[in-house]
C-alpha cells in the first residue's frame, strides 16, 4: 500500500493546486464525474454536485492571483486497501480556513476523489 500513499499525495497536492490557482480543469482531473461535496453552512445542509462546485470555484478571485500566502497540509491518510482510502486535510482561501474529508477510490487504476465534505472557520 506504500505505492499508493505516494498516489495520494500526489493526487492531494493537485487538490492544493487547483483550489489556490481556482483551476477546475485541473480540479476536473482528480474529482470523478459523478462526485459531490456536502457541508453544514450556518445550519443549511450543503450538497452540490461537481459542476455546481467548479462553477463557484471558477468565479471566486485566486489566491494565487493575489500573492496569498498557502495554508495546505495533509493531516491524515486512511487506506483500508489498496481502493479506498479517506484524507483529513487543510487549506485556505482567506478568509476561509477549511477542514476537508475526501473519500478516494481508485478507478481504472487511478485514485479519483468521489466525495468531499467539508468545514470552514473565517479569520478576517
Amino acid at each position: 500500500m506504500s505505492d499508493g500513499y505516494q498516489e495520494i499525495t500526489r493526487l492531494v497536492q493537485t487538490y492544493f493546486d487547483g483550489l489556490y490557482e481556482c483551476d477546475t480543469e485541473k480540479l476536473a482531473t482528480i474529482f470523478h464525474p459523478s462526485s459531490r461535496l456536502f457541508a453544514n453552512m450556518n445550519g443549511e445542509f450543503v450538497d452540490w454536485p461537481r459542476e455546481e462546485w467548479f462553477e463557484i470555484v471558477s468565479k471566486r478571485v485566486s489566491p494565487a492571483s493575489k500573492g496569498e500566502a498557502r495554508h495546505d497540509r495533509i493531516v491524515s491518510i486512511d487506506m483500508s486497501d489498496d481502493n479506498t482510502a479517506v484524507v483529513t486535510c487543510e487549506c485556505a482561501i482567506h478568509p476561509r480556513y477549511f477542514t476537508d474529508y475526501l473519500s478516494l477510490i481508485r478507478v481504472d487504476g487511478e485514485w479519483m476523489i468521489v466525495s468531499k465534505s467539508f468545514r470552514f472557520d473565517v479569520h478576517e
